[in-house]
C-alpha cells in the first residue's frame, strides 16, 4: 500500500507539472485541498470499488484512477467532494464491470471475491459493513451492473439519485427504479442466509479449527450442515474443485482428505470483509483463506479462494 501511494503521489506531481500555464507551479495551490482530504476520502474511493468489483487488485487500479482524474480536474465548485470522488469511482468500476461479465464466464472453476482484509490486520483504512462480506458479494453479483452500481451507491453510500444516474448514464426516475430492484433482490437472497452473530461464529471457527488440524471426520461432520456447499476458487492456477461440493458427509471427508495432503503449518483467525475467517499457512505463504455462512450452529456454506493472484495482497 505504501508503494501505491507514492505512486498516487508521482502522478499528482506530474500532473501538476503538466497542466501549469508557464506562470507558476500549475495547479498545485489548487491540487492541495486534495492532497490534504484524498486521505480521508480514500476508504470510500476503495470502498466503492471493491463492493462493485470484487477484486482488491481491481480496486486499487481505479483508486489510482480516480487520484490521477482528480488531480488534473477543477475541484473549486464541487461542494460535495467524497460524493463526487465516489461517482467517479463508480463510473470507471461500471466500464470494468460490464467487462468482467465475459471475464467471469470463462473463469475457471467458481468465482470467489478477493479476500478483503479488515479490522485490525487491514494494512489501510477500509469502510466496512456486509456489503464487503463474501456473501453479500456473492448475492450482489447476481444483480446486473447498473443494479449493482445503483444499489451500491445509493443503499451503501448514500449518494443522491441525481449523480447515480450521472454514473450510469440514465434518467433519474431509471435509476431510482434500479435501486429498487436490487434492493428487492436482495433483500429477499439475505433471507436466505441469515448471519451469525460475531461470538456464534468465532466459536464455530475454532472448533472447526481444532477438528480440522486433528483430522475429526466426526468433529467435522457435527459442524456442517447435511446440506453444507463446499465452493473453492483456483482460478485455474492451482488444484481445486471444478464444481462445488455437497452434502455435510462429503463435504467434511474431501476436507479430511485435503487436511492429510496439504497439511498447513498454521491456521489464523482474521476478519475477511468485515467478518472472522480462517487464514491457512503452508511452507511460508498463505495458501488459502477460507471464510464460510453459518446457520443455527452449522455451517451452510465453506467458500476457499486459493487462487494464489486472489491471495498476493493477504
Amino acid at each position: 500500500m505504501k508503494l501505491l501511494r507514492s505512486k498516487w503521489l508521482r502522478c499528482i506531481q506530474e500532473v501538476a507539472i503538466h497542466t501549469g500555464d508557464g506562470h507558476g507551479p500549475g495547479r498545485c495551490r489548487q491540487q492541495d485541498p486534495l492532497g490534504s482530504e484524498w486521505e480521508r476520502h480514500r476508504p470510500a474511493v476503495f470502498g466503492a470499488a471493491y463492493r462493485l468489483l470484487g477484486t482488491v487488485a481491481d480496486a486499487e487500479d481505479v483508486t489510482q484512477d480516480v487520484w490521477v482524474r482528480a488531480a488534473g480536474a477543477d475541484l473549486q465548485d464541487i461542494s460535495d467532494l467524497r460524493a463526487w470522488l465516489v461517482t467517479v469511482a463508480a463510473r470507471r468500476s461500471y466500464d470494468i464491470l460490464k467487462s468482467a461479465r465475459f471475464r467471469r464466464e470463462t473463469y475457471v472453476g467458481p468465482w470467489l471475491p478477493e479476500p478483503l482484509l479488515t479490522g485490525p490486520d487491514a494494512s489501510q483504512p477500509v469502510l466496512v459493513d456486509e456489503s464487503v462480506s463474501s456473501a453479500m458479494l456473492l448475492i450482489m453479483e447476481e444483480l446486473s451492473p447498473p443494479e449493482r452500481v445503483a444499489f451500491v451507491l445509493h443503499d451503501v453510500f448514500g449518494l443522491e439519485f441525481g449523480r447515480i444516474a450521472e454514473a450510469l448514464d440514465v434518467s433519474v426516475p431509471a435509476a431510482r427504479q434500479l435501486a429498487s430492484r436490487a434492493r428487492r433482490r436482495v433483500a429477499k437472497a439475505k433471507q436466505s442466509t441469515p448471519q451469525a452473530s460475531k461470538a456464534e461464529r468465532e466459536r464455530v471457527l475454532v472448533v472447526f479449527r481444532a477438528a480440522y488440524e486433528a483430522g475429526d471426520l466426526a468433529g467435522l461432520v457435527r459442524l456442517l450442515h447435511p446440506d453444507a456447499v463446499y465452493v473453492t476458487d483456483g482460478g485455474g492456477k492451482v488444484s481445486a474443485a471444478h464444481k462445488p461440493i455437497h452434502g455435510g458427509e462429503r463435504v467434511a471427508e474431501v476436507m479430511v482428505r485435503v487436511g492429510r495432503q496439504w497439511c498447513p503449518d498454521r491456521i489464523d483467525l482474521a476478519e475477511v470483509g468485515g467478518e472472522l475467517a480462517l487464514v491457512f499457512h503452508r511452507e511460508g505463504r498463505v495458501y488459502s483463506v477460507d471464510t464460510v455462512q453459518i446457520t443455527d450452529g452449522l455451517i451452510t456454506a465453506y467458500r476457499r479462494v486459493l487462487n494464489p493472484d486472489k491471495l498476493v495482497r493477504i
